[in-house]
C-alpha cells in the first residue's frame, strides 16, 4: 500500500502491515463499492455510518445522548454514551475489539446476534470503511472505569505525534510487532461511550466535496423522530461565511418524545382529513444464515427472528402522497420489501371495504388502485428487526423477503380495525377517507378517458376550448405560449401586440379562486380556474401529465401593482397545487413589464429616444443621467396597467421574445415553497398574521400605489 509505505522505511513493512491492510487496501481502491461515491454523497455517508453506530447504542437502551461535531480542520467528531467499543482480547483475532472493529471487514457486535436485536450498522463494514478512507481516524472508549485511546492512519493502526495539535499531518509511526491499546485516563464509575474523530482522504474524496449541513440537520432531525427519548446535538465550529455558524459555533438540538405521530404531523404539508393512526405489530420467521463456528469457519444456522412493525400514517386534503419507511433508524428511500408489504395489505383493506359499502359511496364496478388510496397520505413506515438483508451497502432498498408479509398482515389487521371502529371519531374519519378514496378513483378514470379522447386543437378545431381564448395558429408545441393576462383591456391591447402564429391569450377576470384553501370540487367549480386547465389541457392534480400540455411556455402576464401581484400569486398558487410538474419543467413564467417610459426630445444631432425603466430606483438613476448629459425630457410616464400601454409599446417591451424580459419560475426547493405557499395562502390566520407583523419594518412605502 503506497500510502502507508511513506510512513516507514521499506525494511519496517512487515507482513504485520499486509494483514491489518489486506481488507482496507480493497476499499480504498474502489471506495464506491462502499459509499456510493466519492464526492459529497459518499462523504456524508462516512458520517452517516459513523451516526448509526452511535444510535444503535441508543436503540439499544444505552445512551439516550450522542453529539456530532464539524470542527474546522475539516474533522468531524461523534460521541455518544453507549456501552462504548470492546477493549478485550478478540480470541480469533489475538486484536483488541476496537481494533478489530476499525480494520475487520464484516466483524463487529452486530454479527452472532446478543448485543444487538436490532440496528442501523449491519454488514460490519462501516467503522472499518470509513477508517481506510480517512487520513486520520482517532477513537477513545470510557469503559471499565478507564479511557482507551488508538488512532490509525489511512487504517494503519499507529501513533501521532501531536505536538502542537491533532492533526493527519503529525508525524506518524505505525505499530510493528503488535498495536497497543493505549489507557489514557480514568472514567466516571459508571461511564461508558465512544468518541470518534476523523479527517477525511484527500487522496480519496474529489476536491470540491464538501459536507451537507443542512443534510445532517435533517438526518438528526429524522432520527429523533424514530427514537423517541434521544437527544441528538449537531454542532458547527466551521465558520464558514453564509451559515448561521459563521460567527461562531452553532448549534442545534433534537429531541422528540412523540415519535414517528409526531413525524408524520411533521411531514404533512396539508390539512388533515383524519388523525394520526398506528399501524402496530411483530411476527416471527425463520431465516438461514451463516454463522462463526468455534474454528472460525462459516457454518449455515437457522435462526428465528423477530420483526417489529410500527405505521404512522394520516390523510390530508391534496392529493401529494409522502411516505418514510426505516429499516430500524436507517432510510430506504427506494423502498424494498417492508413497503410492499404496506401496499399490498392498503390496498386490500380498501377494497374490501369499499365492496361493503359499494352502495352507501357509488363505487359502482370500478376497482380502485394503489395511487387513489395513497393520494393525501402522509405515512412513516418503519420495522425492527436483527441483521435485515439490504440490496448493496448504501442500504436504500430492504431485500429480506418475510418482512413483506409480516408488515402485510400487521397492517391489514390494524387498518380494518380502525376501518369498521364503533368510536364515533373513528367512524367520521373512516367515512371521510372511504369518500377521498372513491373521488380520487373517479377523478383517475375521468382524466384517462379525458386522455385518451383529447387531442391537440388548432384555430379551427377549438370549438370545445373556452369561446375567450384567442388561440395561435401554430400546433407547434414547443414554439407556442400562452399569456394569461388580467382582465378585458389587457387583452384588447395584447390582441394587437401578440404574433398570432404562436402566441395565445387568455384573459381571466380578477382575481381567481385561492385554491390553498378551496377543496378539489370547489376549484374545478371556478370558471376561471376551469378555462385555465382546460386551456392547458394536461390535466390537473395527480393525472397531470406534462407532455400533454398544449403550449410549451405559459406566461402569466399582469399589471406591474400590488393586485397585479396578488393575481400572479394566485395563480402561481394553483399551478402549484394542481400543475406543479409544469413549474418543475420550467415551462411556467412571469411577464416583466416595465414601470415607467422616460422620453426625450432630440436635440440637434442627439435623436429623441425612449427609455423603460423597471422600478423607481432604476427611473431616478436612468433620469439624473440624461439630465446630466443635457437631454430634453418629457415628463415620465408611469405605467399603472397593461391597458395603459399601446400595443407597439406592450409587444416591444413585454411580448416580443427579442425585446421582453421574463423570469422563470422555478422549484429549487419544493417542501419550503410549499410552506411558504401556505404561510400566505393557507386557511391559517395565526402564522400569516405574525408574519405580516414582522416584516411591516421592512415595507418600502414607496412601493405602494394609493
Amino acid at each position: 500500500m503506497t500510502a502507508n509505505r511513506s510512513t516507514s522505511s521499506e525494511g519496517d513493512y512487515t507482513a504485520r502491515h499486509l494483514q491489518v491492510l489486506e481488507g482496507l487496501e480493497a476499499v480504498r481502491k474502489r471506495p464506491g463499492m462502499y459509499i456510493g461515491s466519492t464526492d459529497g454523497r459518499g462523504l456524508m455517508h462516512c458520517v452517516w455510518e459513523i451516526i448509526d453506530n452511535a444510535v444503535d447504542e441508543a436503540l439499544a437502551g444505552r445512551g439516550d445522548h450522542v453529539t456530532v461535531t464539524l470542527h474546522s480542520d475539516g474533522s468531524v467528531s461523534i460521541d455518544d454514551q453507549g456501552a462504548g467499543i470492546p477493549v478485550d482480547i478478540e480470541p480469533r483475532t489475538g486484536l483488541t475489539g476496537v481494533e478489530v472493529v476499525f480494520t475487520k471487514l464484516h466483524a463487529g457486535g452486530k454479527f452472532g446476534g446478543g448485543s444487538y436485536a436490532a440496528s442501523g450498522g449491519l454488514h460490519g463494514v462501516g467503522a472499518s470503511v470509513v477508517n481506510a478512507l480517512s487520513s486520520r481516524l482517532d477513537v477513545e472508549v470510557d469503559r471499565g472505569g478507564k479511557t482507551y485511546a488508538m488512532s490509525f492512519r489511512r487504517g494503519e493502526p499507529g501513533i501521532f505525534d501531536d505536538s502542537d495539535a491533532p492533526s493527519p499531518e503529525s508525524r506518524f509511526t505505525p505499530f510493528l510487532a503488535g498495536s497497543e491499546l493505549r489507557v489514557i485516563g480514568k472514567a466516571k464509575r459508571g461511564v461508558t461511550g465512544t468518541r470518534i474523530r476523523y479527517w477525511s482522504d484527500p487522496q480519496i474524496f474529489l476536491k470540491g466535496a464538501a459536507f451537507d449541513y443542512d443534510g445532517l440537520i435533517a438526518r438528526a432531525r429524522q432520527t429523533s423522530f424514530l427514537i423517541p427519548g434521544l437527544t441528538i446535538v449537531v454542532r458547527d465550529d466551521r465558520r464558514l461565511p453564509d451559515t448561521p455558524g459563521a460567527e461562531g459555533r452553532h448549534e442545534e438540538v433534537f429531541r422528540h418524545d412523540g415519535g414517528i405521530s409526531e413525524f408524520t404531523e411533521f411531514l404533512a404539508a396539508d390539512p388533515a382529513l383524519t388523525d394520526v393512526w398506528r399501524l402496530q405489530g411483530s411476527g416471527t420467521f425463520t431465516e438461514t444464515v451463516p454463522v462463526l463456528d468455534a474454528q472460525g469457519h462459516m457454518a449455515p444456522a437457522d435462526v428465528e427472528r423477530v420483526a417489529e412493525v410500527d405505521v404512522a400514517i394520516r390523510w390530508g386534503t391534496g392529493y401529494d402522497t409522502r411516505l418514510m419507511s426505516f429499516v430500524n433508524v436507517i432510510e430506504t428511500p427506494k423502498g424494498g420489501t417492508h413497503v410492499a408489504g404496506f401496499d399490498q395489505a392498503l390496498l386490500k383493506v380498501f377494497r374490501k371495504q369499499l365492496e361493503v359499502n359499494s352502495r352507501r359511496l357509488k363505487v359502482g364496478n370500478d376497482k380502485v388502485e394503489k395511487d387513489d388510496v395513497l393520494a393525501g397520505l402522509t405515512g412513516v413506515v418503519t420495522v425492527r428487526l436483527a441483521e435485515p438483508q439490504f440490496e448493496g451497502q448504501t442500504k436504500e432498498v430492504l431485500g429480506t423477503a418475510a418482512v413483506r408479509q409480516i408488515v402485510s398482515k400487521v397492517v391489514e389487521t390494524e387498518l380494518t380495525a380502525r376501518l369498521t371502529s364503533a368510536k364515533r371519531d373513528d367512524k367520521a374519519q373512516s367515512a371521510l377517507v372511504q369518500e377521498k378514496v372513491v373521488a380520487e378513483m373517479k377523478s383517475r378514470i375521468s382524466a384517462r378517458l379525458h386522455k385518451e379522447t383529447q387531442r391537440r386543437k388548432t384555430a379551427l378545431e377549438s370549438s370545445s376550448l373556452p369561446g375567450k381564448l384567442k388561440d395561435c395558429r401554430s400546433t407547434d408545441t414547443g414554439r407556442s405560449e400562452l399569456f394569461i393576462v388580467e382582465g378585458d383591456s389587457a387583452l384588447g391591447t395584447g390582441m394587437a401586440a401578440r404574433n398570432s402564429e404562436y402566441q395565445a391569450l387568455l384573459p381571466i377576470r380578477g382575481k381567481i379562486l385561492n385554491v390553498q384553501k378551496a377543496s378539489v370540487g370547489d376549484m374545478l367549480k371556478n370558471a376561471e380556474c376551469a378555462a385555465i386547465i382546460q386551456v392547458i389541457g394536461a390535466g390537473s392534480g395527480r393525472s397531470f401529465d406534462v407532455d400533454m400540455a398544449r403550449y410549451g411556455k405559459v406566461i402569466l402576464m399582469t399589471d406591474a401593482d400590488v393586485d397585479g401581484a396578488h393575481i400572479r400569486t394566485l395563480l402561481l398558487t394553483l399551478f402549484f397545487r394542481y400543475m406543479r410538474p409544469l413549474v418543475e419543467a420550467g415551462r411556467v413564467y412571469a411577464a416583466v413589464p416595465p414601470l415607467h417610459r422616460i422620453e426625450t426630445t432630440a436635440q440637434g444631432r442627439a435623436k429623441g429616444e425612449v427609455i423603460y425603466t423597471y422600478s423607481e430606483a432604476e427611473m431616478r438613476k436612468v433620469t439624473a443621467d440624461l439630465q446630466r448629459r443635457g437631454r430634453n425630457l418629457k415628463q415620465p410616464q408611469r405605467y399603472k396597467g397593461l391597458g395603459e400601454m399601446d400595443a407597439h409599446q406592450l409587444a416591444e417591451t413585454t411580448m416580443d421574445p427579442r425585446y421582453r424580459m421574463l423570469r422563470r419560475v422555478t422549484l429549487k426547493d419544493a417542501e419550503n415553497a410549499e410552506r411558504i405557499f401556505d404561510l400566505l395562502m393557507g386557511s391559517d390566520v395565526a402564522p400569516r398574521k405574525e408574519f405580516i407583523v414582522d416584516a411591516a419594518l421592512e415595507l418600502d412605502r414607496e412601493r405602494i400605489d394609493a
